[in-house]
């Protein structure tokens, strides 16, 4: 991360803590719904199957940049599928830096080749070791491991959505973090139950033993983007909600945090472990504060 960016959103943080300010920093722009897979804990892929316009989708982030948004993710659906009249992902992510975010991620199911330097950081959904990852997304995970090796630069961060299913296997990708070329760390969310899906959601005991795998991988060297300080409060649920810093462009629809929010009962059912870090660090958590900084300058 530049030293420009870092201060910029040092002092966003500071202003947001002193004077308990609800005003957004990070924004998710939804590119499409359409997706190439069928995932099991999947909820929100291939309703409609459009590909927004280049030009809505530039206003939008105009938009998000004029409200003080600086931190910018393009999701989907599948981000790589995206396209309008010979612009592809890449154009957006130009786009986005050229409009003056100062961090630009994307999220893929990593299915496509990744050739995208531009990006800060492309998030890249792998959720297990094979045989899981395969159980979940079918059969992708050799696919998956050849475009990681291939990708044309080093900032790719993989992405673990832990469920019943694959809570299993956070030691393998974790190790598969450390060991594989181009990846820089790995993160993680627990399945946050959206209606069709809650019988993938991880009881209290389990988020616990998760965590504690997961500190246990932090200690032995693993690469983990997330912030040991806020597991107690995802385990128990007990991190204020919704993140007021956090917003989702959709169709031009604007989302407080994210799509969650809008079914009833959802939001206290979250498992996005961003979504703790970041209410806890603008609540002025200073143990969240330490860890973030020391987190964010290492992997960023």
């Amino acid at each position: 991360m530049k030293l420009s960016s870092f201060l910029s959103l040092a002092r966003f943080g500071l202003s947001t803590i002193w004077f308990q300010k609800k005003s957004p920093i990070l924004a998710t722009v939804i590119v499409t719904d359409k997706c190439n897979l069928q995932c099991k804990h999947c909820a929100v892929n291939n309703l409609t199957g459009i590909l927004y316009p280049y030009i809505q989708l530039r206003r939008e982030m105009e938009q998000l940049y004029a409200m003080g948004i600086r931190i910018l993710f393009f999701c989907g659906g599948e981000t790589f599928l995206w396209q309008d009249g010979g612009k592809t992902l890449r154009d957006l992510v130009i786009a986005a830096k050229e409009i003056g975010f100062l961090l630009v991620n994307v999220v893929t199911n990593g299915s496509f080749p990744i050739d995208l330097p531009e990006a800060d950081l492309i998030l890249l959904s792998l959720d297990g070791n094979r045989e899981l990852h395969n159980q979940i997304r079918g059969d992708t995970y050799d696919t998956i491991l050849k475009n990681i090796r291939n990708a044309s630069s080093d900032n790719i961060c993989l992405y673990m959505a832990v469920n019943r299913i694959n809570q299993g296997a956070i030691r393998a990708v974790c190790q598969t973090a450390k060991d594989t070329p181009h990846v820089r760390a790995v993160s993680f969310n627990f399945h946050t139950p959206y209606p069709g899906t809650e019988a993938l959601a991880l009881s209290r005991e389990e988020k616990a033993a998760c965590c504690s795998t997961i500190t246990q991988m932090i200690r032995e060297g693993a690469p983990v983007f997330n912030l040991k300080g806020a597991f107690p409060y995802l385990i128990d649920g007990s991190f204020p909600t919704p993140c007021h810093q956090c917003v989702v462009m959709e169709n031009g629809r604007l989302s407080t945090c994210g799509r969650c929010i809008a079914i009833p009962g959802l939001c206290e059912k979250c498992g996005y472990f961003f979504v703790a870090e970041y209410t806890l660090l603008f609540s002025g958590n200073l143990r969240i504060i330490a860890e973030m900084l020391c987190t964010y300058l290492k992997y960023l």
